[in-house]
């Protein structure tokens, strides 16, 4: 199937209804970190990585995706303390935006206030509950 075109533009639709409605599946929004590596892809004609493995085209250029791999670890971008519940998560729980070597940008959940990384700061994640988590505070460290 191929992907619709939008009423306005000649680029590709964003708007997915879902297999259910006959339109594309839609992708899972949240990134996973599989037998030791973050599961993503990377654009065959712009080069742009992507945090999710099966979206149906490049955000950048609308071009051809394929499967990549990449090491769960990356450099914080900036990271905060969140303040009030969401999902499982109890306040007070630290977020962070993650660079990835060689790989997209992610949040991963990490130790809030005083024991929240540094900018600058070089962390390993793993997938725990469908999340990306900093190694240690998966490993019962401080939350």
């Amino acid at each position: 199937m191929s992907a619709r075109k939008s009423e306005l533009t000649d680029r590709p639709n964003k708007r997915r209804a879902g297999s259910g409605a006959g339109g594309l599946t839609v992708a899972e929004s949240r990134p996973q970190v599989v037998d030791g590596k973050l599961i993503g892809a990377r654009c065959t004609r712009c080069g742009h990585v992507i945090a999710q493995h099966d979206v149906p085209w490049c955000p950048d250029c609308y071009g051809a995706v394929e499967r990549a791999a990449f090491e769960p670890v990356g450099t914080v971008w900036a990271a905060t303390t969140a303040r009030i519940p969401v999902g499982r998560w109890k306040p007070p729980f630290g977020l962070a935006y993650v660079d990835v070597v060689d790989g997209p940008r992610v949040l991963v959940h990490v130790p809030a206030d005083e024991d929240i990384p540094l900018r600058g700061s070089t962390i390993e994640f793993v997938t725990e509950g469908g999340d990306l988590v900093e190694r240690e505070l998966a490993m019962g460290g401080a939350q």
